[in-house]
Parts: C-alpha cells; sequence; structure tokens
C-alpha cells in the first residue's frame, strides 16, 4: 500500500470512530489498523526523506554537488 493509500484509509478509520456509533469491539480492531497506518505512513515519510538531496551548486567540471537531507 503506497502513502497516498494508507492516508485514505486512515482518514477513513477516523470518520468511522468519529461518528461514535462504532461497538467497541470493532473501535478497538479499527483503532489498531489506524495506528498500523500511521506508523507505515512515518516509515514511508522518513525513506523519503532520506532520498531527498539539496543542489548546493555546480563543481567546475559541471557535475551537480548534491547534499542528502538528514531526517
Amino acid at each position: 500500500m503506497n502513502f497516498e493509500e494508507s492516508i485514505t484509509q486512515l482518514e477513513k478509520i477516523v470518520r468511522t470512530l468519529d461518528d461514535g456509533k462504532t461497538p467497541l469491539d470493532e473501535a478497538l480492531e479499527k483503532y489498531e489498523e489506524g495506528i498500523r497506518l500511521l506508523r507505515r505512513c512515518t516509515e514511508l515519510l522518513s525513506g523519503a526523506k532520506r532520498r531527498i538531496e539539496i543542489l548546493h551548486g555546480v563543481s567546475e567540471e559541471g557535475t551537480p554537488i548534491l547534499e542528502k537531507v538528514m531526517p
């Protein structure tokens, strides 16, 4: 599941829990699923941060000078 799908599913769970009509057992299951999705989103964002590089300029040879952005 990609980031967007995870966020969409998480939002759906939040709406379900916010309505106050969900039985306790089901609400707990949804809550646990929401926590798993939140962790997945956090992992995906952390991975994306590690991949981002900042362009600091160009060397005399014309090669880009990049610096990794640390989370």
